[in-house]
């Protein structure tokens, strides 16, 4: 479930409509994150991704200097329940073709979790279970 393995996450970083692109780009790479949330207050507006940077790049040119969070910004956002499993939000992201998906309980926002995370999740249950599997024959 994927409330439970947002459980001891690094905190969340969120940004408002009109904070410039510069000031983004300096956040994802200063928290080394892929996309950020785009808010409206308490409710998500948008994602922020470095692929939403590149194509603004590709558009805009120089301009992209210019833009702003909400220019670039994909909306609206699919998100996942706190009780999505993890193979659920994996081919959730896969479908959509995106690799960040923020994890609501209710209304509430618990974490955004990347396509990343969710991968090495899946190799530590295997690797977990193939020692299981080792012990229960070895004993």
């Amino acid at each position: 479930m994927l409330g439970s393995f947002l459980v001891g996450k690094k905190p969340l970083v969120t940004v408002g409509r009109d904070l410039p692109i510069t000031h983004i780009v300096a956040l994802l790479h200063e928290h080394r994150i892929g996309a950020v949330l785009v808010m409206d207050g308490d409710v998500i507006a948008g994602l922020l991704s470095e692929r939403d940077i590149c194509r603004g790049m590709h558009l805009h040119g120089k301009g992209v200097h210019d833009a702003t969070a909400a220019d670039l910004m994909t909306a609206p956002v699919i998100t996942a329940d706190a009780r999505t499993s993890v193979s659920d939000a994996m081919a959730i992201m896969t479908e959509g073709r995106f690799r960040h998906l923020p994890v609501l309980e209710g209304d509430r926002l618990l974490g955004l979790v990347s396509i990343g995370d969710l991968v090495k999740r899946r190799i530590e249950d295997a690797e977990a279970e193939a020692e299981s599997l080792k012990h229960y024959i070895t004993s």
